[in-house]
């Protein structure tokens, strides 16, 4: 996916939507805003990206500035990674699998928050899904894991060789 990576932080006081450089996205998204703010819980973390995706349900980096108006796509959408903190408890030491139960839970039956797409546990029979679907790779996480910022050993990010290194958006290159 490829979108601009976000927290969702919903508290008493409301909810924003900050970016991995602290920028605050809540203005820029407000319908992601509202959809926050209507899940159960009183108080939130979510770790996500923020995707507008096209007709193929690849994302679109370039259409979070605005999508062109002759191709069908889908409003931007917060799919969320990880629920750090949800009623009340912080669950970032407790294992991912814990964590993603919570995550599924409270975004069941939202339209705008969705839960990031997993593939097959086993990574060798993931790929293949990669490959056929156009994704740009695939993240391999461990189910045990607490969570952590930044990169570790507890989780795996494997591009597709056929995407060009730096390249905004999901497109696979033409080059061979």
């Amino acid at each position: 996916m490829d979108g601009w990576r976000v927290l969702a932080h919903k508290y008493a006081a409301g909810v924003r939507l900050v970016s991995r450089n602290g920028r605050d996205l809540t203005r820029r998204f407000p319908e992601l805003t509202a959809a926050v703010a209507e899940l159960e819980p009183p108080t939130l973390i979510l770790d996500g990206e923020i995707a507008v995706f096209n007709r193929q349900l690849i994302s679109r980096f370039e259409w979070l500035r605005g999508r062109p108006k002759d191709d069908t796509a889908t409003p931007p959408l917060l799919m969320a990674f990880d629920c750090l903190y949800a009623h009340g408890k912080d669950l970032r030491e407790r294992a991912l699998r814990v964590r993603r139960n919570v995550l599924e839970e409270v975004v069941d039956g939202q339209q705008l928050v969705l839960p990031a797409r997993r593939l097959a546990d086993d990574g060798l029979e993931a790929w293949p899904q990669v490959l056929e679907r156009g994704y740009e790779g695939l993240v391999g996480k461990n189910e045990a894991s607490p969570y952590r910022e930044g990169r570790t050993l507890s989780w795996l990010k494997v591009k597709q060789p056929r995407y060009r290194e730096g390249e905004r958006g999901c497109e696979p290159s033409r080059k061979s």
